[in-house]
C-alpha cells in the first residue's frame, strides 16, 4: 500500500510531501516519515523551490500546471499538494514500486 502518503479526493490526487531544496538535482528519494520525500535542484528563496515542485508534478503526473495545487505547507518542508485529473496513480507518476506485501 501507500503508507498513507497520497489518497484519493475525489477526482483528485492529495500528496503528504517532504521537500528538500537546494539539492544537486530534483529526484524522488522514496518514503519518509509518511510522506514522500523529494529533493528539489531550486534553491528556497521567492517561492522558486514550490514552483519548481509543482512543475515537477505536472509533469510526473502528465497535467497542465494549473491542476496542480499547493494546499498547504508553503514555508514548510512538509507540503500537501492536490493534483487534479492525473490518469497516474501517484506511485506510477513519481515511478515508486507498488509494495507486494
Amino acid at each position: 500500500m501507500a503508507d498513507g502518503w497520497y489518497r484519493r479526493d475525489g477526482d483528485a490526487w492529495l500528496l503528504q510531501l517532504h521537500v528538500q531544496p537546494g539539492a544537486k538535482k530534483t529526484e524522488v528519494t522514496g518514503l519518509y516519515d509518511g510522506a514522500l520525500k523529494l529533493r528539489l535542484a531550486a534553491p528556497p528563496v521567492d517561492g522558486k523551490a514550490n514552483a519548481a515542485l509543482l512543475d515537477f508534478l505536472a509533469q510526473a503526473f502528465a497535467v497542465p500546471r494549473r491542476q496542480v495545487e499547493l494546499k498547504s505547507g508553503a514555508s514548510s518542508r512538509r507540503k500537501v499538494i492536490r493534483i487534479v485529473g492525473s490518469p497516474q496513480a501517484p506511485e506510477q507518476a513519481v515511478g515508486l514500486a507498488a509494495d507486494a506485501a
